[in-house]
């Protein structure tokens, strides 16, 4: 499934993520992975098509604030070298 996630330090931000529960780990040594980065593309294409990207966090200090495995799609503005 895909949702919209609310920030403001940038203009699109969506989460891709199964409807089961896996962790960030699990979801990345499975074959979800697959059908969740062509999602992902697919997503960043139709609302970002200037450019995004595709990033995942893994863990506390990895920035991960969810348990639950998921891809971020952001885009909307230029990213510069880093978001």
């Amino acid at each position: 499934m895909v949702i919209v996630n609310k920030l403001t330090w940038v203009p699109l931000m969506l989460l891709v993520m199964p409807r089961k529960h896996v962790s960030q780990i699990q979801l990345w040594s499975s074959d979800l992975l697959t059908r969740m980065g062509n999602l992902a593309v697919d997503m960043g294409a139709m609302y970002a098509p200037n450019g995004f990207r595709i990033l995942s966090n893994f863990g506390h200090d990895g920035m991960q604030s969810q348990a639950h495995g998921h891809i971020h799609v952001i885009g909307g503005t230029s990213l510069g070298p880093y978001a």
